[in-house]
This record gives C-alpha cells, structure tokens and sequence, in this order.
C-alpha cells in the first residue's frame, strides 16, 4: 500500500518553512500491520511545538522521519492479536506507547513506559518495526504515531478507541494538547475546588491547562504569557486575570492577584525563564509542574533552603501524568457536557501539502493549533 506522508529529512531547518520546505509531501511504501498493530486512515492531525521542535533542532530525531503525533482517525485494518478494535472504529492516537507490562505501567503510569520511550526514541513501533519506506530507504516513525499522513501503521498500544460521533478534526486535539494540558491540572497537580493555578505559556497545552483549571473549579486562574493576543485569548476561555511575563513586575502581580502566590503554578513554555517565573509564583506548600519540553542543554536553577523550608514540590507532567485509555475517554466527556471547549482552541486548518506554512504560524505564535484536514 502507498501513503501521502509528510517527511522531515533535515534538521535543524531554517525560516521560513514556507521557503525552505523542510517536510516535504512523499509518496512512501505502507506495510500491512504486523502482530498487535492496526492500520488507520487519518483524518485529522494538529501541528504542536512538540513537532516544531524536531524540525528546528530542539529535540534531536533520527532521520529521515515522517512527523506527527497529534492525530485522529478511523481503523481500516487489524493486525493479528488484536480482539478489541474493528475496522470502522474511530481512534486517537497517543505519542507514548503503553507495553502493559514494564514497572511503570503496572504501577499506572503509562506515561513512563520503558518499552515505549525505547522505541520512541529509536524512532519505531513498540514492537521494533518500521512500516514506512521510500525505495530503499526505511523512514522513522515520529513518537509512533507518524500522523500527518494519510495512512498510518501504529501498535494498538498507541490508540485509543472513542465515540464515533465526535468530529476528529476535534478529536484530535485530545491526544496531545488536551491530555497533557487537561492532565497537568487533573492527574498532576490534583486540582481541588477552591485552589489557585497559574498557567504560563499559553500555546495549545497551556490554553489546555486553563480550561482544566477552570472546569475544576480554581478560584483564579492566571494567564502568562508575553504576547498579549494570547492572554486575551485567555481571557475569553475563562482566565480570571493575566500578566504579560516582559512585565518587569510579574512576578508580584501574579503572586497578589493569587494572595501570596498559587497553590499551582503549570509552566508549559518550554523555556527556563518560564520555569523559574512559575517556581516564584508558587505560594508556601504549594506545587510547579512543568509539561512542556525544553531544550536538553537546558537548566535551572531553584534555592534549595526556600524548597525546604516552604515545603514546596517542583513535579514533571509528561502524558498528562495519567492513562490515556482512561482520561482520554473522561475528558471527551466533559466535551459533551460543554464544559471543555476545545474546539476554540482551533485558530486554523489547513490541508497536508500547506503544512510548512503552518508550522511557520506555529513558531511566530501567530495560531494556537492548525489542524490538518487529510481524510
């Protein structure tokens, strides 16, 4: 079978994307699914900066590597071993494969499954497999998914089967930017009704982060960010108030319109300024949780006494720190009721072949999730 894939060859690429191209439009080789994996067609995908981040160099991939993993879709094909998914079904997929059987995943944290992170970072399927080739040349599979495609081979442990009659336009947005934004409030920091939270870095898993706070309940909810278009964004999702992070009194005015800080300070800019801002607004007892993915040369630095002395918890939030079989489920249903509208996170579309252009809209900050409309 053939595919229509979006294939990065180079990294780091230079801006624009618009001119350099560096995913270009390949017309690749698609094996069947082997032993426990199935064949999806694809029909839509959402660009996130975790993408943005293998073409400009931030995340280092091997390569070549057919990218996306913000994706939803419908099982054409199941591979042997697999009882419970048919084709006709309707799946999101998620960018951690769950084995099921290593240490984490026993203990329920499918977000630091051994096996998983093994293939992700070699570039395969859970099982070791590739599926993708162009003539000779096998092409690495992005966090197992590979979604801005037309088809895609992925394990099963990398889907999750939903209600059919949400659109996957929409569905989509659950397996990345949701469940880590929605499972940043939720399953890491334990939001309580009545508590405060401070989201800063406001793209599609903070602007995530601020609808989770606001559908649990926070008191206040505070958006920073440095563009001031996004913290009005915020605004109308239902932040209670935002500080512009350039503001040189930031800090203080966050932590005021908290009363002495919040209880949860989410950082999701990927940026050490961002964390250690979010660490400063962290009342006495409260927590920092970082869910976005910086640089690996990046450090920071926090004062070990104040950690200490203020009982303070500094915690990582991958996969929205919970399961996606379950919360992925859990979260559409708070869709359903009206109570998370992600939809309004869809700023702008577009199909496969205008992809380089939209990840140039991405970096520029100028949309907060550009869907691609494929199948």
């Amino acid at each position: 079978m053939e595919t229509r894939a979006a294939v990065l060859w180079d990294s780091p690429a230079e801006r624009p994307y618009a001119k350099t191209r560096p995913l270009s439009i390949e017309t690749l080789r698609l094996d069947p699914p082997g032993d426990g994996e199935i064949l999806v067609r694809i029909g839509a995908a959402g660009l996130c900066h975790s993408d943005l981040s293998v073409i400009n160099g931030d995340r280092p991939r091997p390569l070549p590597m057919a990218l996306g993993h913000e994706a939803a879709g419908v099982v054409e094909q199941v591979g042997r071993g697999v009882s419970d998914l048919e084709p006709g079904d309707h799946v999101v997929m998620v960018f951690v494969p769950s084995c099921g059987y290593c240490a984490p995943c026993q203990e329920g944290r499918a977000a630091l499954c051994e096996p998983g992170a093994q293939a992700n970072g070699a570039g395969t399927l859970l099982s070791g497999g590739l599926r993708l080739h162009r003539d000779d040349t096998d092409v690495k599979h992005h966090v197992g998914v590979s979604g801005f495609a037309e088809r895609a081979v992925v394990s099963r442990r990398s889907a999750v089967k939903i209600d059919p009659e949400i659109p996957l336009p929409k569905a989509a947005l659950f397996g990345c930017a949701v469940l880590t934004g929605m499972g940043a409030v939720v399953n890491t920091c334990g939001l309580r009704s009545g508590e405060t939270v401070a989201v800063i870095g406001l793209g599609g898993v903070g602007l995530s982060a601020v609808l989770g706070a606001v559908a649990g309940g926070a008191t206040e909810v505070i958006a920073v960010d440095l563009a001031d278009h996004k913290l009005e964004f915020a605004e109308r999702l239902g932040a209670t108030a935002t500080v512009n992070a350039g503001d040189p009194d930031a800090v203080d005015k966050i932590r005021r319109a908290a009363g002495k800080g919040v209880h949860h300070a989410i950082e999701t800019a990927g940026v050490r300024q961002a964390f250690e801002m979010a660490y400063a607004v962290t009342r006495r007892g409260g927590q920092t949780v970082t869910a976005s993915l910086a640089n690996p040369d990046s450090y920071v630095s926090i004062q070990h006494v104040n950690l200490v002395a203020e009982e303070r918890t500094v915690r990582g939030s991958y996969l929205g720190g919970g399961v996606p079989s379950r919360d992925i489920p859990r979260f559409m249903a708070l869709w359903k009721q009206a109570r998370l509208p992600v939809e309004r996170l869809m700023t702008s579309e577009g199909s496969l072949d205008d992809i380089n252009a939209g990840f140039d809209a991405l970096a520029e900050g100028t949309t907060v999730r550009h869907v691609l409309h494929i199948g």
